[in-house]
């Protein structure tokens, strides 16, 4: 048993599916059932109930998390105790979209690569509804994410900036996909791209909910630029950030529309729990971004 087996078993307990998990990790579907069938070997005990539908903790799981969480979070606060107090060094992990990595993040991260050369920086990229599972479950030290409903009391969230969520359809093009000619928004009637959770599924199925529509989804997919490649194709409408919308390739190729249901905005930011904000490499950073926003 070791770190990573143990990162890798808080990112199955948090996702409860084994394949998001895998992407998650990098790992193969295979030889991440591999490192639980380790782990459930050593310890004696089953750690996941399984069938062809879910997948949920068993009770000596859930004890299990709680010590791999304590354990995963002392060995770096351990490992960065080592370091002198003056010197900032040590590691920091910080999980972004492609979209953040590319309009959010280039400036904090060169100002921090200069101020500390010693900190080994590790970027993971993925879908943005994964960032604040990445960091409940302490694979990662920061996560660029959406503000949630409902902050946790352990969870820090600097923002950084704020942006619409918007409709957006295929461009218009010959033919007749039954998306061109759209003369009004009809949600209960118009498929859907949607994402497969985040915060603008919430707010989507909430809009849903309160309007007592029940929606047409024709396709799940994970983070917005999936969504926005699936729009183009014609599968159907979709809701994104207009921050990702204005870096994608497809932006060109798609139409917002203007009639569309409003949902509340993004408020994007740095997420880091207080624990992790005790470490110098993750104090340093939280700084930087402080002062970004002062300037």
């Amino acid at each position: 048993m070791d770190i990573n087996e143990l990162e890798i078993f808080l990112s199955v307990a948090e996702q409860l599916h084994f394949g998001r998990a895998s992407q998650a990790c990098n790992l193969s579907p295979s030889a991440l059932t591999r490192t639980i069938q380790r782990l459930e070997t050593q310890l004696g005990q089953t750690l996941f109930l399984r069938d062809n539908r879910s997948v949920a903790l068993s009770a000596a799981g859930e004890r299990f998390r709680d010590y791999a969480r304590k354990t995963v979070s002392d060995w770096h606060s351990f490992r960065d105790s080592l370091r002198t107090s003056e010197e900032v060094s040590g590691s920091l992990s910080l999980y972004a979209s492609i979209t953040a990595v590319y309009s959010l993040l280039p400036d904090l991260l060169e100002a921090y690569r200069q101020a500390y050369p010693e900190v080994h920086l590790e970027l993971r990229t993925g879908a943005a509804e994964q960032a604040l599972p990445q960091l409940q479950s302490g694979q990662i030290d920061v996560a660029v994410a959406a503000l949630p409903d409902h902050l946790g009391p352990r969870i820090e969230f600097l923002p950084i900036a704020t942006t619409p969520l918007i409709f957006i359809a295929p461009a218009v093009k010959s033919g007749n996909d039954g998306l061109n000619d759209i003369p009004s928004f009809r949600m209960a009637d118009t498929p859907l791209v949607v994402p497969r959770g985040g915060q603008a599924r919430r707010r989507l199925d909430q809009w849903f909910k309160e309007q007592q529509l029940r929606p047409n989804i024709s396709s799940e997919v994970s983070g917005n630029e999936a969504i926005i490649a699936m729009v183009r194709l014609g599968v159907g409408v979709g809701v994104v950030p207009q921050l990702v919308l204005e870096r994608s390739p497809f932006r060109d190729e798609v139409r917002i529309l203007e009639d569309a249901p409003r949902l509340e905005p993004y408020i994007v930011g740095l997420c880091s729990s207080r624990k992790n904000l005790r470490r110098p490499a993750v104090q340093a950073f939280w700084q930087l971004g402080e002062q970004g926003i002062k300037t």
